[in-house]
């Protein structure tokens, strides 16, 4: 309800069982709290019809429900348990009397589907550990981390890292690049030049564009216009909201491959990826939720199976040690490699996945590609790069 926080959340308890379904022997679960906005622009009928890539598909709670189900015979063999609440919020006042309710009534982490000021005024309302699953912005790894702050979704640096790496190895080295008129689009654009920079690429020419009504504005969103008079190798365009995106490829000036929102995107999951137990973990997820699986789906899925590892490497608590073996224990994210937070920004280290949207082209960090401890650093803010000074 808008305006209002629903404080009386469904839980769902996954643990050892009788085959009656009552609890039996796990006394202490591990329990979390899911916190999603309410209303949910993402989920809006018109969002969801236009699907295009980087969006959610559905409820956060879709991904969360099928990891904590596939973790119920772990959790049976060690008489551990997690109990899972969801509650919603309608702004960031709500999200954070929601955290502490949360708090009060015994929650040990919380996971947040929420935006960067909300995530923020839940983690700076409570003395809990708190999972970003919904919010790619790298101020909440850089300027604005908390101690307590983990982020499963990979961030905007990350996922223009993954582009940068891509270009260089396929040599396309001269971009032009299309940016998009909102704020978001032009701290998306910094970050893309920031992975540009660092990877050696060049930007030919930077050009905005605008959807407008205004007929005195048609230019502005003219594919042929907008990607004319220069040489380049690919266009890199920078579109948040998708629309323009969508639009640009095979409408270049020149035969080029268009990245970034569109043509070739970087993301953390594709339902059409076929390796490392993927398809099966896609078709479990299909199966349960009705539909494909998306990055936000295994931003989800990938926080139960946190809360999961939490879970057995602690079966009877208490807090501080589920927070400890939430901060250290390695995941499996059916993406061929061990996965886990980095110490310096609380962000998971992970593969990113290159897709068209109708399969999935490459991966990234590239092969061959080096770094002196984990090459899945090579994606987003490395250690010397550190710009959280808060001390995890």
């Amino acid at each position: 309800m808008k305006g209002a926080t629903c404080l009386a959340g469904v839980s769902l308890l996954l643990a050892a069982s009788t085959s009656t379904g009552q609890v039996a022997g796990a006394t202490t679960p591990l329990k979390a709290t899911l916190m999603v906005p309410d209303p949910d622009a993402r989920l809006e009928r018109s969002r969801l019809e236009r699907q295009f890539l980087g969006h959610p598909g559905g409820p956060a709670s879709d991904g969360l429900d099928v990891a904590l189900d596939e973790g119920q015979f772990e959790l049976q063999a060690v008489d551990a348990a997690v109990a899972l609440t969801k509650q919603s919020a309608a702004s960031p006042e709500t999200a954070r009397a929601a955290a502490q309710a949360a708090e009060k009534a015994g929650a040990a982490v919380l996971v947040t589907d929420l935006p960067a000021d909300w995530t923020l005024a839940v983690a700076d309302a409570v003395k809990l550990p708190v999972i970003n699953i919904g919010d790619a912005a790298d101020r909440l790894r850089e300027q604005d981390c908390r101690a307590r702050l983990f982020h499963i979704i990979p961030s905007e640096r990350m996922r223009s890292d993954a582009l940068a790496q891509t270009l260089v190895s396929r040599k396309w080295s001269k971009l032009l690049l299309l940016i998009g008129p909102s704020a978001e689009d032009q701290a998306r654009a910094a970050t893309a030049q920031a992975s540009i920079k660092r990877y050696g690429l060049q930007v030919v020419a930077s050009k905005p564009f605008k959807l407008s009504g205004d007929p005195r504005e048609r230019d502005l969103a003219n594919p042929l216009l907008l990607t004319a008079g220069t040489t380049y190798d690919a266009v890199w365009v920078v579109d948040s909201d998708g629309e323009f995106a969508r639009s640009l490829p095979y409408r270049t000036v020149l035969p080029r491959p268009v990245v970034g929102d569109a043509g070739l995107v970087a993301v953390a999951w594709h339902a059409q990826f076929e390796r490392y137990g993927a398809p099966q973990v896609a078709r479990r997820f299909a199966k349960a939720a009705g539909r494909p699986m998306t990055a936000s789906d295994w931003a989800a899925w990938m926080a139960g199976k946190a809360l999961v590892a939490a879970a057995i490497a602690a079966p009877k608590g208490p807090a501080a040690a589920w927070a400890q073996a939430l901060a250290k224990t390695p995941l499996d994210g059916s993406k061929g490699t061990s996965l886990s937070f980095r110490p310096w920004d609380g962000q998971l280290r992970q593969t990113l996945l290159l897709t068209d949207g109708q399969g999935v082209i490459s991966q990234a960090p590239v092969e061959g590609l080096l770094h002196p401890t984990n090459v899945l650093d090579t994606l987003g803010a490395d250690a010397p790069e550190k710009r959280c000074k808060t001390t995890r």
